[in-house]
């Protein structure tokens, strides 16, 4: 089952060029700012920290293919969908559309969960089961054991 998420965003003066056009590098913020939205729709977040360390999804590829420029004031929606889950990554696809229903750009963002082993070092590992059912939207998670959401003024 492929979990999907909706969110909106207006694109502002400041993530555009000098012709008015989304730039694309921004793109990716979108994504990012969306997938954080998502996780959090989950009672899930990217990095976090509990009495077992800290963990998170640090991103190993990300992609966008452009089909048509965004402008300033535009109105974009954003779906994200769970495309994969893997033993240690998760692979999303982001689709934006237009108010009138033009697609705009799809990108992709593959993460790898992963645990920090010091300052400079992360090592990969599975998913916990209780993560997985969330990303996958399996109808009966056992939630008890994810630390919840801290938050955020």
């Amino acid at each position: 089952m492929s979990r999907t998420y909706t969110t909106r965003r207006r694109v502002e003066f400041g993530d555009t060029d000098l012709a008015g056009i989304m730039h694309f590098a921004n793109f990716f913020r979108f994504m990012e700012s969306a997938e954080t939205e998502f996780l959090r729709s989950l009672g899930l977040t990217v990095s976090w920290r509990d009495a077992g360390g800290r963990w998170g999804f640090p991103r190993v590829q990300a992609a966008c293919e452009y089909f048509q420029p965004a402008r300033f004031e535009d109105l974009l929606t954003i779906t994200v969908t769970v495309e994969h889950v893997g033993q240690k990554s998760v692979r999303y696809r982001f689709d934006f559309s237009n108010e009138q229903g033009q697609t705009i750009a799809v990108g992709r963002i593959t993460a790898v969960f992963c645990r920090a082993m010091g300052p400079d070092r992360l090592e990969a590992v599975e998913i916990p089961p209780e993560v997985r059912q969330r990303l996958q939207g399996d109808e009966t998670p056992d939630l008890a054991h994810i630390p919840p959401v801290p938050d955020v003024p």
